[in-house]
């Protein structure tokens, strides 16, 4: 009897450590919006993601997990993510004052197929 209670542990444990899955990629939720400064669309800025975390890594891009390059339209996408917490980081160039912005914003991915629409802010 005391042989199965431990095989049942053991099983449920291992059942229970396998289904927890961190933040990152391998979901079904997405994250898409603008790079704006002082409401005027950043095209073609670098976005940073960094996965399980809401507060700020840093402004190295090597504190990141990926990256993608915004659009003309200074839209940007992540794709496939996991519910969870996750930190937006955005530097681009500003031509209409010839200057570099950037910015960021926390965000947090509520149920395994969101589709969450946030724009980053970016100032000088």
């Amino acid at each position: 009897m005391k042989t199965t209670i431990k095989i049942l542990i053991a099983i449920l444990s291992i059942v229970a450590i396998s289904s927890c899955k961190k933040e990152g990629t391998g979901g079904k939720a997405s994250v898409t919006g603008r790079i704006l400064h002082h409401s005027l669309p950043v095209p073609n800025a670098t976005v940073y993601i960094k996965y399980g975390t809401k507060e700020f890594p840093g402004t190295d891009p090597s504190a990141y997990d990926a990256s993608v390059i915004a659009g003309s339209d200074a839209k940007y996408t992540f794709n496939d993510l996991r519910k969870g917490n996750y930190y937006l980081f955005s530097i681009g160039y500003d031509t209409a004052i010839s200057q570099a912005v950037r910015g960021g914003i926390p965000i947090g991915i509520k149920s395994k197929t969101e589709s969450l629409t946030s724009d980053i802010p970016v100032t000088e």
